[in-house]
């Protein structure tokens, strides 16, 4: 009982004896490595705080007229050009005309791209074949084939739609030759002794580890398209964002022009984010995570 007692206690001056070691099991243990529930949240909520604290600054600026507002209005203005845009109605239908040229020109480049790409990063010879036509397109300003697009297509959507798909049909593409052409080898040489034709070998091997470049292609390809409506519809539309910017400009509207910036960005940012969605659920295609 000494025993028991001097190894699980100690003893005071008067004899009474005390716990030395208390219960640890009564405690709740965090497992080392485990993510506490404010680190789970720690990039939304730094995220948030830079957010919050650069508008704060930015509004500052404004409200002290260190910088003139024709120049640099504050976020308080830019959201009463927002509401007088509303009020006005057209800006509803400016955000259809922009949204639907960025998507039927997007998708329709992704269509086209990625079979293309496909091919011509299997087939040597059909990238030999078309290699020198796409460097010389993709090298030339694209911005000096509106004026032809226009011609050819008018100033409606369907130039428009002209305009976003070349800007992101050579970004899909060529990520995508790229990410054929740059599968591991070993994988290639162990797949062919097995036997493997090369449509399983295309199918198993190729096509998954591709998959990492294709999707970086569409999200450049988004940053493209966006470039290219705000451009076309800068040199000459019916209607759209990109007109109502161009019409701000001109009538020193500074803040409904960053309103439209704005509503861009976040029509990016929204874009990017369901194709990181995407880019998860393909993540253990990724070469780096396998075995």
């Amino acid at each position: 009982m000494a025993t028991q007692l001097g190894r699980d206690s100690a003893v005071t001056p008067d004899g009474v004896g005390v716990a030395a070691f208390p219960d640890v099991r009564s405690r709740p243990q965090r497992i080392p490595g485990q993510p506490t529930r404010l680190s789970r949240y720690q990039a939304l909520i730094i995220g948030a705080l830079s957010v919050f604290a650069f508008f704060a600054v930015w509004q500052g600026v404004a409200s002290a007229k260190l910088v003139s507002p024709l120049f640099l209005p504050g976020p308080i203005d830019i959201f009463k050009a927002y509401q007088e845009l509303l009020q006005g109605g057209k800006l509803w239908y400016d955000m259809w005309v922009s949204g639907e040229e960025l998507m039927l020109g997007y998708v329709l480049a992704v269509v086209c791209a990625l079979p293309l790409g496909l091919l011509m990063g299997w087939y040597r010879r059909l990238n030999y074949v078309l290699d020198p036509y796409i460097t010389f397109l993709y090298n030339a300003p694209r911005i000096s084939l509106i004026p032809l697009f226009i011609v050819w297509f008018g100033i409606g959507i369907e130039s428009k739609i002209a305009i976003v798909f070349l800007g992101a049909f050579f970004a899909i593409l060529i990520n995508t030759a790229v990410g054929v052409r740059n599968v591991d080898g070993a994988l290639l040489k162990s797949a062919r002794s097995f036997c493997a034709s090369d449509a399983q070998i295309f199918r198993t091997v190729a096509l998954p580890g591709s998959v990492p470049f294709i999707l970086t292609g569409l999200r450049l390809g988004v940053a493209h398209a966006l470039i290219g409506v705000v451009v076309g519809e800068l040199v000459a539309a019916q209607a759209g964002l990109g007109l109502m910017m161009a019409t701000a400009g001109a009538t020193f509207q500074t803040a409904k022009v960053f309103a439209g910036v704005i509503i861009f960005a976040v029509a990016g940012m929204i874009l990017n984010y369901a194709i990181l969605q995407l880019e998860k659920r393909f993540q253990s295609w990724r070469p780096s995570n396998r075995e």
